[in-house]
């Protein structure tokens, strides 16, 4: 079965995956998710009248800086991974680029296992599989040492 990424240009997989950003060329203002490709192309810093953007990797490893857990099943296009639906926790992490990502938790963990300020790192999961293929999203999992 072909796994991809359920949004295309956002995160790389492998052994090391990283999520991508924007940045400007101007200024280094980073912005996630990236600007497409075919987006108009402006720094999104409204002092900056910046007007090219390169894409580079963020950080592994970032902190927790808030989490919450999802106990309502999101509307589509949301597919649940278990009928029925199970509360799933959700994370919003500071990289030390200084940006808050927001994503869910790595299968397995929880709002039990989360404190503000605690290390968690990117890995890549199953989003939902039908017939076409895998989807992959990125989640933070809690790092060894945090817990």
């Amino acid at each position: 079965m072909t796994a991809t990424p359920a949004v295309d240009g956002w995160f790389t997989t492998g052994a090391e995956p990283r999520l991508l950003a924007s940045r400007c060329t101007a200024c280094a203002n980073l912005v996630f998710p990236p600007v497409p490709a075919d987006a108009a192309t402006f720094c999104r810093n409204p002092a900056c009248d910046g007007t090219e953007n390169e894409t580079v990797p963020l950080s592994g490893t970032g902190r927790v800086w808030s989490y919450t857990d999802a106990q309502y099943q999101p509307p589509a296009p949301y597919v649940p991974a278990t009928e029925p639906f199970e509360p799933f926790a959700l994370a919003a992490v500071e990289l030390p680029e200084g940006l808050v990502v927001l994503g869910q938790v790595a299968a397995g963990y929880g709002v039990d296992d989360l404190r503000v300020g605690a290390e968690v790192e990117l890995v890549v999961e199953t989003l939902n599989a039908d017939e076409t293929g895998e989807r992959t999203i990125w989640r933070w999992k809690p790092a060894e040492e945090s817990r």
